[in-house]
């Protein structure tokens, strides 16, 4: 199964990690099953036991024209990075079922939130379990590479992949950076852990607020759109500017 790894580089994706993901999916407890943003019921997915990671750096120039605010480049390479990993995962899916596995891509589509902006298997989770990165105070995938210079996506499987080592704690250490930075003062600054929800690190209401207002006002969107955290971070800093 590494040929798979180096074909989806070859293909275009800067990380790949295999994933052990069983018992980690979520369970759809709320009754704000309809995603906000593409008014569609939440997907039912498969319950597979493994997962592929798949993340694509999004470029420098990009991130460092949005250290003030969101930018035109910034949109258009964020939907251009989501199409490109849509066809990866894709053809991830299609390799995997020629092997003679089950496997389902969790593409733009098929990966619909419910309750607060969350989905029964969560790309950072699978990329967390793969061995990519951590999630950053910000609640998103910090990997050491790009920082959460990134875009993800994933495909579920019961193919037997050799698992990749994940990090157990977050590298975010007493750094502050995003939260200090954040516009919506959604981070609190704690660090994650396994056990912990998501709102002990992260205000995802507030966040996808302000990120509209910022989009707006910067590029005249209706659109969750900011980038601020992703731009501050130092493990981004250092993949764009060292």
């Amino acid at each position: 199964m590494n040929e798979l790894k180096k074909i989806l580089i070859e293909r275009g994706a800067s990380l790949v990690g295999f994933a052990n993901i069983e018992g980690l999916y979520q369970k759809n407890d709320s009754n704000e099953d309809i995603n906000m943003e593409q008014g569609r019921k939440a997907a039912t997915i498969p319950n597979y036991s493994k997962g592929v990671a798949i993340a694509m750096a999004i470029p420098k120039e990009v991130i460092r024209g949005i250290e003030q605010s969101p930018t035109n480049d910034y949109y258009d390479a964020y939907h251009s990075l989501n199409n490109q990993l849509d066809s990866l995962a894709e053809f991830c899916a299609d390799y995997l079922q020629e092997k003679g596995y089950h496997a389902y891509a969790q593409t733009v589509g098929k990966s619909v939130e419910f309750g607060i902006y969350t989905t029964a298997m969560p790309h950072k989770t699978v990329a967390v379990s793969g061995g990519l990165g951590w999630i950053g105070k910000s609640a998103l995938l910090v990997t050491s590479r790009y920082g959460s210079a990134i875009r993800l996506t994933s495909v579920l499987t019961d193919a037997p992949l050799p698992i990749d080592e994940k990090i157990e704690v977050p590298k975010c250490g007493n750094c502050t950076i995003c939260k200090d930075a954040c516009p919506a003062g959604a981070i609190t600054g704690n660090l994650w852990n396994a056990d912990s929800d998501r709102d002990w690190i992260f205000d995802a209401k507030a966040c996808r607020k302000k990120a509209r207002e910022v989009a707006a006002t910067s590029i005249g969107k209706e659109i969750t759109l900011c980038g601020k955290c992703i731009a501050v971070c130092p493990y981004t800093r250092k993949y764009v500017f060292e």
